[in-house]
């Protein structure tokens, strides 16, 4: 796509945005109390949302303007903040993580993959060295302690000489036995033939019948390859199978891909020209009208002075530099309009004085008319309880820059920057308002002396200069004081992060992650959710579902700072399921989209390091400082139902696994908004936890199911592909699908690695791949049962957001049979 097909579609998505912010600002101010209409109101903008921020997403990626992606940015990063709002929204409303859209997507003629939330490239674009520079010193420091080959799985044993010897010999006696029974065959072939010829030779042969017999065969044979290059052709036309080249790449992607290289090239060299034009322009400014900028600034406060002397008698007091100087006088005003704010307030503080005499006695009758108020309203709530949206932060942020867009770019003439280069003009507007605020802290030193020496030449007994000097030492002790406590607490304040680094590399706790992506989550969706919900059965999250929660609250807050501080806050993560369905996988693939850095605190790592009280307070004073500095930062707790154990276990208690059970409520306290800190932790058997404090650390429970049949057709496919294997029609994939009920993703990539071995994959020319193959190797592993699926449902429903739920189920439930009696009643 060229640079005008990306401008066109980014003008496209900015008429839906504003139409949608129009629909938003009419619907959500008005209170509504019909449930049913508020979720899919909500979901409505939620899929719309989506929708608009991967256009977005794909335009920031593409557009090489610099000033333009500054704005798109923006408002790409509002867009990622709302969806996540209407996220929170959706959650209280429903009371479930959740949600399913069925219906409105088909209202909406959209397929379920477009309610794919993507994950923004320049998450990893913009720190890429940062990262490549990280990893390199991790490895560094790993080699250098002797810790890089511990990962290694594999272990070569010596063997003594005898046994070599033995396993050598037996090895040779098995080749010439194979070697011999081979003979022995084809011996036994040879005089199986020629017996065959002697009976065959006292009969009379007819050449004719001999000669209908290869016809029929041959004929037949043919028939059926021609039926059956008809059947895949049609199915190919129907969309049922693949096309032949369906798996190879095609010329078009290789050429697309190619040219988003040179687009992100083009990008940087632009980018880099922008940086150097916003000094040179400003340099120039600052030379040619710098002088005219301050001397029309120093007019303008002297006409203030002497209007202001005129009026009032005596000089003003000159607005101090915390403030604003004055820039708080003169804010988009002209002098003219000063001296008329000036007369206006000098009126409005006598008519104060008459209206405050007359404000008490309306006081005493509002306030009995009040409370009469309060009371009707009470009622009105009882009987009827409204709806209404909370307040957006992002909301404004996104009409702003809808409006500069406006002005900027809407209906700007670009027929002249054909490689879209930076725009000057732009630049000089932006930096003569940055050169004026530099002047302005000059021209306001200046201009406070000059106050001085008028007010000592008008009026030598009026002189008060030090007050404004004691307030600020005063204020600034107070900073001192502040700082000096806080600093105390810094327990390796003589340190470097460097030499914490490398001791938390050390200790095992800061570890590497997995490249994984989280697109290698592989799923399905669910698309009954609705209608199970409609007949009062709750459906089991798909890997979809479960991979787009990830992502909304893992990813997107992680990847963006602006977006992380005023977002919703998640401070907390918890993935319950299951041995095998992928919460490892998912803790890495959230570290490898940011580039977030991983630190384990799970009790098996933790236990032996650190000891003591006082080594667990500087094992967490680490953590979190290093976590800090290098943000975004993954703190991961494996197994974390053991922190939490109602009773620890004899063969445990070594291990001390609840050591940090009172630490974590502790850490979780001391993130901010501003800090991109994430505590994930991960769990097979929640039950075993005290679900109180268990519930009170994790903000946010995600339950990850085993996968369903859809799910698992989609990932024996995959992974089979992927291993090398070759899908072909002998391999009935929905066969397998159907027999590996309750079988988990890691079940299946396990069977699909000791099927798929170098020399079967060899094979698959001769001997297409089998579902038999696959159904052998898996019946050694034990599935999950459906009781302890059920048993993770149960205690699903007893957390905080599943009580709710239930409660607001079964008081649904209560209100419908109340309202179905006083019908019969009224019958």
């Amino acid at each position: 796509m060229s640079n005008a097909m990306y401008n066109k579609m980014w003008h496209q998505t900015q008429d839906a945005l504003n139409s949608l912010l129009n629909k938003e600002s009419e619907k959500t101010s008005e209170p509504k109390s019909n449930q049913v209409f508020i979720s899919q109101m909500l979901a409505t903008f939620y899929i719309k949302y989506v929708q608009i921020f991967s256009n977005l997403e794909n335009i920031y990626d593409q557009v090489v303007h610099p000033q333009k992606r500054i704005l798109i940015r923006k408002i790409l990063d509002g867009v990622m903040g709302r969806i996540l709002e209407l996220k929170n929204e959706m959650v209280e409303l429903e009371l479930s993580e959740f949600h399913y859209f069925d219906d409105i997507l088909q209202d909406l003629k959209l397929a379920p993959q477009q309610l794919d939330i993507p994950i923004p490239r320049y998450f990893l674009k913009e720190k890429l060295e940062v990262i490549k520079g990280r990893e390199k010193i991790l490895a560094q420091i790993l080699a250098n302690s002797g810790l890089d080959a511990m990962d290694v799985k594999y272990t070569i044993k010596s063997m003594p000489l005898e046994e070599a010897a033995k396993v050598v010999q037996i090895a040779e006696r098995a080749r010439q036995g194979r070697l011999r029974a081979l003979f022995m065959k084809q011996i036994y072939l040879q005089e199986y033939r020629a017996r065959q010829a002697r009976l065959l030779g006292e009969k009379v042969v007819d050449v004719g019948a001999a000669a209908v017999c290869i016809q029929k065969v041959w004929r037949g044979f043919c028939q059926c390859r021609k039926t059956k290059r008809d059947r895949e052709e049609e199915m190919i036309f129907l969309g049922m199978s693949p096309p032949p080249l369906f798996n190879e790449v095609s010329g078009t992607v290789i050429q697309a891909e190619k040219i988003s290289r040179l687009r992100t090239e083009v990008q940087q060299q632009h980018e880099e020209d922008y940086k150097e034009a916003m000094v040179t322009i400003k340099n120039d400014l600052k030379f040619i009208e710098g002088p005219d900028i301050k001397e029309n600034l120093q007019d303008q406060i002297r006409h203030w002075f002497l209007e202001c002397r005129n009026l009032t008698g005596t000089f003003p007091d000159y607005p101090a530099e915390e403030e604003g100087g004055s820039a708080v006088i003169f804010s988009n005003k002209t002098p003219q309009q000063v001296i008329d704010d000036i007369i206006a307030s000098q009126e409005d503080e006598e008519k104060n004085k008459k209206k405050k005499k007359r404000e008490k006695e309306k006081k005493l009758k509002k306030a009995k008319k009040e409370l009469e108020r309060k009371a009707a309203k009470e009622k009105a709530k009882e009987e009827e309880e409204e709806w209404k949206m909370s307040p957006s932060v992002f909301l404004h942020t996104l009409e702003e820059e809808n409006n500069s867009y406006r002005d900027l770019w809407m209906n700007r003439d670009e027929s002249c920057n054909f490689p879209q280069d930076y725009d000057p003009e732009l630049i000089k507007e932006e930096k003569r308002k940055e050169l004026e605020a530099e002047i302005r802290v000059q021209v306001d030193e200046l201009m406070r002396q000059e106050l001085k020496n008028l007010q000592l030449a008008v009026n030598r007994e009026r002189e008060l200069p030090i007050k404004h000097g004691k307030k600020g030492k005063q204020k600034n002790k107070q900073k001192k004081g502040k700082r000096g406590k806080r600093e105390d607490k810094d327990l390796t304040a003589d340190r470097s992060i460097e030499s914490l680094y490398k001791e938390l590399v050390e200790e095992g706790v800061l570890i590497r992650t997995h490249q994984v992506r989280l697109s290698d989550y592989i799923g399905e969706y669910s698309y009954l959710g609705t209608t199970l919900r409609h007949v009062s059965r709750e459906p089991m999250p798909s890997p979809m579902d479960v991979r787009q929660l990830v992502t909304l609250y893992g990813i997107l807050p992680l990847g963006s700072a602006s977006v992380h501080e005023k977002a919703p806050l998640v401070k907390s993560l918890l993935l319950a399921g299951p041995s095998g369905v992928g919460k490892k996988m998912l803790v890495h693939a959230i570290c490898t989209e940011t580039g977030a850095n991983l630190f384990n605190l799970s009790p098996s790592n933790v236990a032996g390091k650190y000891p003591g009280k006082s080594g667990l307070q500087m094992l967490l004073h680490l953590v979190i400082k290093v976590a800090r500095q290098l943000q975004p930062s993954v703190v991961w707790i494996q197994d974390t139902e053991k922190t939490f154990y109602k009773k620890v276990p004899n063969t445990e208690k070594q291990n001390e696994p609840k050591r940090l059970k009172k630490q974590l409520p502790k850490i979780l306290k001391l993130l901010r908004p501003e800090d991109r800190i994430l505590i994930v932790g991960t769990t097979q058997r929640p039950f075993d936890a005290e679900l109180q404090s268990f519930c009170r650390v994790y903000q946010k429970i995600i339950l990850v199911p085993r996968p369903d049949y859809a799910s698992r057709y989609v990932l024996w496919k995959e992974i089979i592909q992927r291993h090398g294997g070759v899908l072909t029609n002998a391999l009935n994939v929905s066969c397998l699908a159907k027999v590996t009920d309750g079988f988990t993703q890691g079940a299946v990539v396990q069977v699909v690695r000791s099927v798929l071995t170098e020399r079967r994959i060899r094979k698959q020319d001769h001997r297409p791949l089998v579902a038999a193959e696959f159904i052998t190797a898996i019946t050694s592993m034990s599935p999950v049962y459906k009781e302890e699926e059920e048993s993770f449902k149960d205690w699903y429903t007893r957390t905080p957001l599943g009580q709710r739920r239930a409660l607001a189920l079964t008081g649904g439930l209560g209100k419908d049979k109340k309202e179905g009696k006083k019908e019969k009643k009224k019958k």
